[in-house]
């Protein structure tokens, strides 16, 4: 059995059976030194020449807290799981046995039961909205509890429906007759008030109490009405400005020249609908339209514009709605 030497380095021994030792073989201090494990670690890295400072370097501790474990204030550590694995990390570093350092410090303090702390550091405070939100939450809940409840009780305390008496329900059979039932002729069905009113073709619909069908499409120089329009030897044969001519400008192509008579208005639009054009006219303002397909010209009055097509007259335009197309034609 090998020789116990109590912790001794290399025990040697001269030829008279004396034992020396040389200015290394001093006293090396161990886990099981001290009176506590912290004192333990402190008293290796004391003998290794190690500060605090390298120790923090190598085992990314704290300094702080490796001076705590030095002096076991576990209060200023983090949690026991936390102080357990700096005391492995901090004997590993030392060159030690990091599970005997465990199981020293856990028999040193045998705290098993202690309810885990949070991270140093870290605000413990709650969020008050949660409070508030949870808080409103049980209140509603309450509420609605108490307001069945209520309901249920004011049903049950509420006195029964009144019925009729027996005298008088025997006097309401006694009263009943049987035989044929005459019904009346039913009713007509109510008119909506949003109901729209039938749509008319045009050019269908039965002449007025005039004689005159309102809604036919006028001819050219003949008025909806079925008047006469201006009397065209009035009217210049030929188109001459008298003002502003707006619309196609003078040396593109254009067919189609509308001149205000009078004070009017005159909208173009195109084929999809869109307005192509829209102005008040003076007396001898002229509109010279594209040659474009598809253009119709609404005016306030058929009988403010002339029509020239390809510079010469033909009369006033037929409808308040025209087809500059067909006035072309």
């Amino acid at each position: 059995m090998p020789l116990d030497t109590g912790g001794v380095a290399d025990l040697r021994w001269d030829a008279d059976s004396s034992r020396t030792l040389d200015g290394a073989e001093t006293y090396a201090p161990t886990l099981q030194s001290a009176g506590d494990i912290g004192q333990a670690l402190k008293a290796v890295r004391e003998h290794r020449a190690l500060s605090l400072e390298q120790v923090a370097e190598i085992t990314r501790i704290r300094r702080a807290y490796l001076a705590d474990i030095e002096a076991m204030r576990l209060e200023k550590l983090p949690s026991r799981p936390f102080t357990i694995g700096y005391i492995r990390a901090y004997a590993q570093a030392l060159g030690l046995d990091g599970a005997a350092a465990v199981e020293r410090f856990k028999a040193e303090e045998p705290m098993l039961d202690e309810p885990l702390r949070g991270p140093l550091g870290v605000d413990q405070d709650s969020d008050p909205r949660v409070v508030a939100i949870v808080a409103g939450v049980v209140v509603i809940v309450a509420a609605i509890i108490i307001w069945n409840v209520a309901q249920r009780a004011m049903s049950a305390n509420a006195p029964p429906s009144p019925t009729a008496s027996a005298t008088a329900a025997a006097r309401a059979l006694r009263d009943q007759r049987s035989g044929p039932v005459a019904l009346g002729a039913p009713l007509p069905a109510p008119v909506e008030s949003t109901t729209p009113a039938p749509y008319e073709t045009p050019g269908l619909a039965a002449a007025g109490a005039d004689g005159v069908n309102h809604s036919a499409p006028a001819r050219l120089g003949v008025r909806a009405d079925g008047q006469a329009a201006l009397d065209p030897a009035s009217l210049p044969p030929v188109f001459a400005a008298k003002g502003v001519v707006f619309g196609t400008p003078a040396g593109q192509p254009s067919s189609v020249t509308l001149q205000a008579l009078k004070s009017a208005s005159l909208i173009v639009r195109g084929a999809d609908g869109s307005i192509y054009f829209a102005r008040q006219f003076a007396a001898g303002e002229a509109y010279r339209a594209p040659q474009l397909a598809g253009l119709t010209a609404d005016v306030s009055e058929p009988d403010s514009f002339q029509v020239f097509v390809a510079g010469h007259s033909r009369g006033v335009l037929p409808a308040a709605q025209a087809s500059l197309n067909n006035l072309a034609e």
